[in-house]
């Protein structure tokens, strides 16, 4: 069992733009004053730029194309729709805007089968979707696969019931909280829990500041350090830039790296780079046109490959 993989899931955008129906809740989303031709170019030259990175490291890409039809501005963001686990095991999860439901294609776990990979059974929540309940993959869990612990902020997308069944389902033990951030003066729950934590093997980045609750924020740290994990804060204003927003994966002979946006690179600390880098090298590449249009970065277009191969 180990935390990071060598093979990550991206999908290639060819209509990228700021989706009206997710900036609702989105507080990172901003409207880019360019036309939406404009915008996807920008948003392919910065995927093209981060992928090569990525394999430059010996990381194991997938990428898969995305289709004119349906429309889905956010498909460059995967791991909200599937996730991919150890035993073979693949989660497909309900979305809270309409038009980002298209995003689930069979043919792209087709592309996997294809590739080697094992495929032994389908765990599919998306029937919540009818009584208005949504749980958006690895973008509301974050998972500690080798601990068998799952952390979740609450927000209009994570619900709570649906996250403990997923941990049932998948066997991993709920940590449950709420996350915010203060916009307009309100404190108003995070979208995403992958924007304010990331847990890689031996550490985790974490935005203490917006669990408000004392007893959750204890709760979380308490988890955290119980597994051995060094714990590396961020402030509010360092998560606004993505700070909270990295994935670690495996290259080249098991080296791990942590990835994140060139935004989130320059808004960590010396001390913050110190620390991750005492356990890793760190990636990152620039995705501006992608982080202020989709209110996502890095992490949110790494949907990671576990599954074992043929």
């Amino acid at each position: 069992m180990k935390q990071a993989t060598n093979t990550i899931l991206m999908i290639r955008p060819v209509n990228f733009r700021m989706n009206e129906q997710t900036a609702v809740n989105n507080y990172f989303q901003e409207n880019l004053d360019m036309v939406n031709h404009d915008i996807n170019i920008k948003a392919q030259n910065e995927f093209d730029a981060f992928t090569n990175k990525l394999r430059e490291k010996g990381v194991n890409v997938v990428v898969v194309e995305d289709t004119l039809d349906p429309d889905t501005p956010d498909s460059i963001f995967p791991n909200n729709w599937v996730s991919f686990h150890e035993n073979g095991n693949v989660g497909i999860y309900p979305m809270f805007a309409e038009n980002r439901r298209n995003e689930r294609r069979d043919d792209i776990l087709e592309t996997l089968e294809e590739k080697g990979f094992l495929i032994e059974n389908i765990v599919d929540y998306t029937s919540a979707e009818a009584e208005e309940l949504y749980l958006e993959g690895t973008g509301s869990i974050i998972l500690d696969r080798v601990h068998k612990k799952a952390y979740c902020a609450l927000s209009a997308r994570a619900d709570e019931e649906l996250f403990i069944e997923f941990c049932e389902d998948f066997e991993y033990t709920p940590v449950v909280f709420t996350a915010n951030q203060t916009v307009a003066g309100k404190r108003l729950p995070i979208y995403h829990t992958n924007v304010m934590m990331c847990v890689a093997d031996a550490f985790a980045v974490i935005c203490l500041d917006t669990i408000d609750d004392k007893k959750e924020k204890k709760n979380v740290v308490d988890h955290l350090k119980e597994d051995g994990k060094e714990i590396i804060t961020i402030t509010e204003a360092q998560m606004h830039q993505f700070a909270g927003n990295m994935l670690q994966v495996q290259g080249m002979g098991g080296q791990t790296y942590l990835v994140m946006s060139t935004t989130a690179y320059n808004s960590l600390t010396l001390e913050n780079k110190k620390a991750i880098e005492k356990h890793c090298p760190i990636i990152h590449s620039s995705l501006e046109t992608i982080e202020t249009c989709g209110g996502g970065s890095a992490r949110c277009m790494m949907a990671e490959v576990f599954l074992p191969q043929k």
